[in-house]
């Protein structure tokens, strides 16, 4: 691990300033996802500044009658609220699925939203890729691609955004808000804060630099029926192959693109009296597979129907 310098932060307003004005800076909380890359010498901030102790912890209701989880609340204290369990399991749900119990009760709910790939490329320094070098190739394009994107891939990218929690947040049409290095809150819709990869897959979210998320916000929660449903290899310390998050008449995929991937297509097709199976095909028509990864398309549209249907996977 490399040398850095390191700060506690004051204020989210401060931290979000401190970050823009220093080159390599990185903010830290629960340090899950980037401490791990600092040890890989995958990523290599110069200064790390410390969000954690911030008092953004909170979860409470709003005023239109959802809830608002702030960023540094950890993802055990989310999942397990009794107004997230009661009225949005989905969330619970997606969360539970992404990580043991040791990891949820550090990891927070900010950190987990702007968690990087967990693509075998770009954990291999010795391998080309575009997120850690731009301009450097995409390895996985020729390689072991099994984990790897279907929908809005590109030629410089094919890697997966890993959050399942964003998943649900998604099919929950959940607000994000943040405070820019100039102090202006700002609210994103979730499906705007990630980008796909395009040409430029190591600018991975629309948020300025050093722009500091501060809070989830979620809308009332919607009518009908929630489920999260995720396909791995094994139950413990895997990434999912595939996940869906229904909520009401609303579906979001997980494991298919760089960001979570709300499935607009396949629910338009179920308004317009689509069969499961029909809608499943409506969204996935324009994936695309590679050689070891090109299962996923079947095993995305069975999982589709039977989350739609109330069925088991087959």
């Amino acid at each position: 691990m490399r040398p850095f310098s390191y700060e506690r932060a004051e204020s989210a307003a401060a931290a979000a300033k401190a970050a823009a004005q220093t080159p390599g800076a990185r903010f830290l909380a629960g340090g899950t996802n980037l401490l791990d890359l600092m040890k890989l010498e995958i990523e290599r901030p110069e200064h790390l500044i410390d969000v954690g102790r911030l008092p953004l912890a909170d979860i409470g209701e709003t005023a239109d009658g959802g809830l608002r989880i702030g960023a540094m609340a950890t993802n055990s204290a989310a999942a397990s609220d009794r107004r997230v369990r009661t009225r949005y399991p989905v969330l619970t749900h997606a969360i539970v699925a992404g990580a043991s119990a040791q990891l949820r009760n550090k990891a927070t709910i900010g950190g987990n939203l702007l968690q990087r790939t967990r693509c075998q490329y770009f954990y291999d320094p010795a391998k080309p890729c575009n997120k850690r070098e731009p301009g450097a190739g995409c390895s996985a394009l020729g390689g072991d691609a099994r984990g790897n994107a279907i929908l809005g891939a590109s030629e410089a990218c094919v890697a997966t955004h890993p959050s399942d929690m964003a998943v649900a947040l998604s099919v929950l049409e959940a607000k994000v808000e943040t405070v820019t290095p100039g102090g202006e809150v700002r609210t994103w819709g979730i499906d705007e804060v990630h980008r796909l990869p395009g040409d430029t897959p190591h600018i991975e979210t629309n948020l300025a630099p050093g722009e500091l998320v501060t809070a989830v916000v979620l809308p009332q929660p919607p009518k009908g029926r929630q489920e999260y449903r995720k396909v791995r290899d094994r139950a413990s310390y895997a990434g999912g192959l595939f996940s869906l998050a229904l909520a009401g008449e609303r579906l979001a995929l997980g494991a298919v693109a760089l960001k979570p991937w709300r499935a607009g297509r396949a629910e338009a097709a179920l308004v317009g009296g689509a069969s499961p199976a029909e809608a499943a095909e409506a969204e996935l028509g324009a994936a695309q597979g590679g050689h070891r990864n090109a299962f996923k398309i079947t095993l995305a549209r069975r999982v589709i129907a039977a989350a739609l249907e109330g069925t088991p996977y087959r």
